[in-house]
């Protein structure tokens, strides 16, 4: 491994370290800053390839941003970028919830806590939603896309259908709308 492969490990492993110590509001406001950092500011990826990892990262057992994460250091680094990113990810959380293991007991009566937590859900809400409308405008393509996601909107929504089974759904759609197109 040469020193320009060492470097890019470390960063990523730096990048995804901060954003476990300093990103609030879980995976889609980690998504978020994935975003500004890697497809905004550095150009590593784009748009539809992070909504591909987190397509992928939704769609398999584990946590979302874990999985997200392990696909994104790959992609940037190989596996040694894999681990960089999950380690830096999971590090800070681990850490901050084992001190908040024993110190839960000493503040979950604390009204300056619980308004602070309120505070910090409010101001997290905005960030989570910009980057579901940056995800949303590089992913919906046509109108079979719309067609698509209503109706995967529709089953999560109003029927007891499992999730794994609306995307392999939206993924055989996906590949027959194709065959049509390709038919044409």
């Amino acid at each position: 491994m040469n020193q320009e492969q060492r470097s890019r490990i470390a960063e990523i492993f730096l990048t995804f370290f901060k954003f476990g110590c300093f990103t609030f509001g879980g995976g889609w406001s980690i998504v978020s800053q994935i975003q500004k950092e890697y497809v905004d500011k550095k150009h590593w990826i784009t748009n539809e390839e992070l909504l591909d990892f987190t397509s992928v990262g939704r769609s398999v057992p584990g946590l979302m941003i874990g999985n997200a994460s392990v696909l994104f250091g790959y992609h940037a680094a190989g596996f040694p970028g894999a681990i960089a990113a999950l380690l830096g990810m999971v590090i800070p959380p681990f850490i901050i919830m084992l001190g908040v293991v024993f110190l839960y007991d000493l503040v979950k009566d604390n009204p300056y806590v619980a308004n602070a937590m309120v505070g910090v859900r409010a101001a997290v809400v905005p960030i989570i939603f910009s980057a579901l409308l940056k995800l949303f405008k590089s992913g919906m393509k046509d109108a079979a896309c719309y067609l698509i996601a209503a109706a995967a909107f529709c089953l999560c929504l109003f029927t007891p259908v499992n999730n794994v089974l609306i995307v392999v759904m939206g993924a055989l759609a996906g590949l027959m709308i194709q065959e049509v197109r390709n038919r044409k």
